[in-house]
């Protein structure tokens, strides 16, 4: 296992573990890369619709008043300011304990450690920047229209937080008592987020940015849900290298003979596990340094692969679908059936409701699969035709 990049170059190159590269926590790393191809594919989908005539450009976006432009110049001010004097205020406390820093990044980063005068400093001097951009921008903007592919970015980065934060408040939900005893750890910890959260924050937010700036809902769910699919399991794939706690019950059943993949995709003891869970390991160095007392089923790794399995045929019957929605609904049902059956596997905290003994993972999947069933058959029966015409580049 890599808790981060300095394990993985120590087996690499043979290098010291915990260096300077341990900074780059490998379940970080994922998710950053799991916003890169996501933003990469929508890009892709929203032109593709774009070029075939399905979806033209936004609404205008309207030119600045007098009263606009001070909003806009004093709510970037507020952001970069905050943003870059907070990092400005936390910079010399992490050189001080980069010690500390490189085992738990999060708990440094948000501590209240910090140089107040150079954080008010860069937090003066960037807001004087901007006022002096937003002062030789002068005159009010004209009006614009936008392709919906342009918003790709403002659409992720709006995903990332919120979803990022639903993520983890759903988490914090599915592992109420580890929350009671560690508060702080848990809500700062970089690992432990739960997808059902993301999906409903972030889709909540969605739905009114896209009404917001005039673009069909439908379509960009459809764009979406591919993204959403191979997202999924490449932050699972995170989960996997860093051992972040997403593994199955103990599996003590014997491997078969019939299954013909490796020993470790059939039960894993997840050796350097991030949560350092477990026994201690012999003539281990470093950090992380315990594996799993019982060997657990991977279930990672059943999740990156039907992650894989269904991505590929949202992305083949993306083109095949006459409703708008009804693409992003299948995937609705989809993740909702596959979460549901391997939660029956996973270690999270059950609820005796009905007398049924869920997980809220399992609750949320039914719920899933009931959305995505009535919602396709609503779609289909009255949905947005989808109309394919020859674009045009004026507007």
């Amino acid at each position: 296992m890599y808790p981060d990049l300095s394990y993985f170059f120590h087996d690499l190159f043979g290098t010291n573990v915990d260096n300077a590269f341990s900074i780059f926590k490998t379940f970080g790393l994922f998710l950053a890369l799991t916003f890169i191809v996501s933003a990469w594919l929508l890009a892709k989908e929203l032109n593709r619709k774009e070029e075939e005539g399905i979806i033209g450009k936004l609404k205008n976006i309207a030119a600045q008043t007098p009263s606009t432009a001070a909003n806009s110049w004093i709510k970037d001010a507020a952001i970069n300011g905050l943003l870059l004097g907070f990092l400005a205020y936390k910079i010399p406390y992490i050189s001080q304990n980069f010690a500390e820093f490189k085992v738990n990044p999060a708990g440094v980063l948000f501590s209240v450690g910090g140089n107040i005068l150079i954080g008010l400093l860069v937090t003066g001097i960037v807001v004087y920047m901007v006022y002096l951009t937003h002062r030789k921008s002068g005159e009010a903007a004209p009006l614009v229209k936008e392709w919906p592919h342009q918003k790709v970015g403002d659409i992720i980065i709006i995903a990332a937080v919120t979803g990022i934060i639903g993520a983890r408040i759903f988490s914090v939900l599915e592992n109420w008592e580890s929350f009671i005893a560690d508060p702080l750890g848990q809500l700062l910890s970089g690992s432990g987020l739960t997808i059902y959260g993301g999906i409903i924050m972030a889709g909540l937010t969605l739905v009114w940015y896209s009404r917001r700036i005039g673009l069909h809902t439908p379509h960009l769910a459809d764009a979406a849900a591919p993204c959403l699919a191979l997202g999924y399991g490449i932050g699972r794939m995170g989960c996997q290298f860093s051992g972040d706690g997403d593994w199955g019950i103990p599996n003590v059943a014997p491997k078969p003979d019939w299954f013909f993949l490796p020993d470790w995709v059939w039960a894993y003891n997840y050796p350097r596990n991030v949560l350092r869970e477990g026994v201690p390991i012999e003539d281990c160095i470093g950090h992380y340094c315990n594996r799993l007392a019982e060997a657990v089923y991977p279930t990672p790794i059943y999740e990156i692969t039907i992650a894989v399995i269904t991505f590929s045929l949202l992305w083949y019957l993306r083109k095949r679908l006459p409703k708008a929605g009804m693409l992003f609904f299948i995937y609705l049902f989809l993740t909702g059936l596959a979460r549901f059956f391997v939660e029956g596997i996973r270690v999270n905290e059950r609820y005796d409701l009905l007398g049924l003994g869920w997980s809220l993972s399992q609750w949320i999947a039914v719920l899933f699969m009931l959305g995505g069933v009535a919602g396709y058959f609503w779609t289909r029966s009255s949905g947005m035709q989808i109309l394919k015409t020859h674009p045009t580049s004026s507007d």
